[in-house]
């Protein structure tokens, strides 16, 4: 066993010292028989003479290498920080040096594949040696001036493009005439299985009536896996909310290969690492699901607030569809519950709260999702919150135009355009679209129902591993601006333990908005990528200066200090968070059959 051990820790040893062979002077400091604290001095300097030399006038490295040196020589330098090793409780650089100095190694955690890459791809940041440009030649363009130049430039463009395209053709969409056919053929079986007619499935009602909510039933509908069939019963026994609407199992493929919606069965189907996870929350009285800490931003029930001027109200804490990633899944009721809608008494009071609180001028109605309401109930909200004089925005969160299109009726409507006034208050409609295999002839219906009133609707993204692909993102932006649906924002997925399936590394989406987005025109890409930050707010990625890589630890997780939004406005707190392994995510695409060159640069993204 001892012998074991001891090979275990060579090989380490020899990892170690073979990455640091990219950077000799680092090496040598690491080997050298002087205090760990000399050490970091020695390293420290040696940063700076790096960062000093690629200023000069004519820096020795190409231009975009020396823009990946600066910033990879910013990170090192935040991990090599005192502060930053107390913040986290572990310290990158004293790591590196027992392991390669054999110092209580016993002791120490064994270093995973993604460290080592994280390692790797950090020295060869500082050093200018990344490897992302094939060549050191500019394009042949520049080369030229005038229409030869434009052509040359317009050929490459269109290479680009093609190249783009061929991503993009890969994810289906809902409005083709095979998914379509496909849909068809599902609500007709859907509709014998409830004995049901074609008059009931396009009325909401009949929707909400016949919920799908066990998996005997959905198993009817559609083909599971066995591990499908044993989380849904899970989710079951433990009360953990779960329900499909019919409508949206019929966007689900009959077999259970996830071929083209896997990403829809991923939003309402849990794993069963989500039920696991949750059922251990729940039991141990210590723990806590309430991810965004909303018991500290809620002064009374159905409030809650974390900015100056807007405020969300929550009348309902329930959906006609449950979603597995959803951030208030510590409150979600079950769909039937009693508790579920907030009572008349509480609503009165959070509303009146508003009425008493001068600073606030728009409202976000939310949930749950509010409309699973009665018509008459969400217009008595919006008369009671249109008698606020200074509210001049009202924004309704609502998943139905996807998940239960027939809700949005022409009544409806009524009731909700009579609240838009132009030049004085406004009806926004925030939804949430993850795919565009969602996207269907009736879903595009619902959403023009609102625009033919003159009412914007927004989309906010989830970005989770299950639409992360290359150009996936794109794929639906395009296709939502198509459909009237503006994008707005794109969240990284929340770090709770329960959703870990769902998670994708914060250089992902910054690598999506750089090289994929980007590519995108200006009227496309118009949502803003955000972290929300747990009891602070939203934290902006694209916003260097608002986050900071602090550390990389033994399994290959950065770690990252965020910044309040109020940071210059008035004293609040920084966040830490550990994020998923970039390595673990690219092992997990490529067993999906993704190419793994096609995200090389992801490890140069902070």
């Amino acid at each position: 066993m001892e012998d074991m051990i001891k090979k275990e820790v060579v090989a380490i040893q020899k990892k170690i010292s073979s990455i640091l062979d990219i950077s000799s002077p680092l090496k040598k400091i690491l080997l050298s028989e002087v205090s760990l604290k000399e050490k970091r001095q020695k390293i420290r300097m040696f940063l700076a003479e790096i960062l000093t030399s690629i200023f000069e006038v004519s820096p020795s490295i190409q231009p975009l290498e020396w823009i990946l040196t600066r910033e990879a020589l910013q990170v090192f330098r935040q991990i090599l920080s005192l502060r930053s090793e107390e913040l986290v409780g572990f310290s990158f650089l004293q790591y590196i040096n027992d392991w390669l100095n054999g110092n209580n190694v016993e002791k120490l955690e064994k270093p995973q594949s993604g460290f080592f890459k994280e390692f790797e791809h950090l020295l060869k940041g500082i050093s200018g040696k990344t490897g992302l440009y094939k060549t050191e030649k500019l394009p042949s363009f520049s080369k030229y001036k005038g229409q030869k130049a434009s052509k040359l430039r317009s050929n490459d463009l269109s290479r680009m493009a093609r190249a783009n395209e061929k991503f993009k053709v890969r994810y289906p969409c809902g409005l083709d005439g095979e998914a379509v056919r496909r849909r068809s053929r599902n609500k007709s079986r859907i509709l014998q299985y409830f004995r049901s007619t074609e008059l009931e499935w396009n009325n909401w009602k009949w929707h909400i009536r016949n919920i799908v909510r066990n998996p005997d039933t959905l198993s009817k509908l559609i083909r599971l896996t066995d591990e499908e069939y044993t989380a849904i019963k899970g989710a079951r026994e433990y009360n953990i909310p779960f329900g499909i609407t019919p409508y949206y199992v019929s966007l689900m493929d009959f077999e259970s290969d996830r071929t083209n919606d896997y990403a829809i069965r991923a939003q309402v189907i849990p794993s069963l690492h989500y039920i696991k996870r949750l059922k251990e929350q729940r039991e141990c009285k210590e723990s806590s699901i309430d991810f965004m800490i909303e018991h500290d931003t809620t002064p009374i029930e159905g409030i809650t607030r974390r900015y100056p001027n807007i405020v969300i109200l929550k009348p309902v804490l329930t959906c006609p569809q449950i979603c597995v990633y959803c951030q208030r899944n510590w409150e979600l009721e079950e769909v039937y519950s009693s508790n579920a809608v907030l009572s008349e008494k509480k609503l009165d009071r959070a509303i009146q709260w508003i009425e008493e609180t001068p600073e606030i001028n728009e409202v976000l109605v939310t949930g749950g999702d509010p409309l699973l309401l009665s018509d008459e109930r969400i217009d008595k909200i919006l008369f009671r919150l249109s008698k606020i004089d200074r509210i001049v925005r009202i924004r309704i969160g609502t998943r139905t135009p996807v998940t239960l299109p027939q809700r949005i009726t022409d009544a409806l409507i009524r009731r909700i355009i009579r609240f838009h006034v132009p030049g004085r208050r406004e009806i926004i409609i925030i939804t949430h679209y993850e795919h565009q295999y969602e996207i269907t002839p009736q879903s595009m219906e619902a959403v023009q129902k609102f625009r033919r009133q003159g009412l914007e609707i927004y989309n906010q993204l989830v970005y989770t591993f299950y639409n992360s692909k290359r150009f996936e993102a794109s794929a639906l932006r395009q296709k939502l601006r198509l459909i009237g649906v503006t994008p707005y924002y794109t969240f990284n997925t929340k770090g709770k333990d329960e959703t870990d399936d769902f998670r994708v590394p914060i250089p992902r989406l910054l690598q999506e908005q750089d090289e994929e987005a980007r590519l995108m025109p200006g009227s496309v890409r118009t949502d803003e990528i955000v972290f929300n930050v747990p009891g602070l707010g939203k934290n902006y990625l694209n916003a260097k200066q608002h986050h900071d890589v602090i550390s990389i630890l033994p399994d290959g997780r950065r770690v990252y200090e965020f910044h309040p939004w109020e940071k210059k406005l008035a004293l609040a707190d920084t966040y830490i968070y550990k994020d998923v392994s970039i390595y673990d995510y690219l092992k997990r695409l490529k067993s999906v059959g993704e190419k793994i060159s096609d995200y090389k640069t992801i490890w140069y993204y902070y």
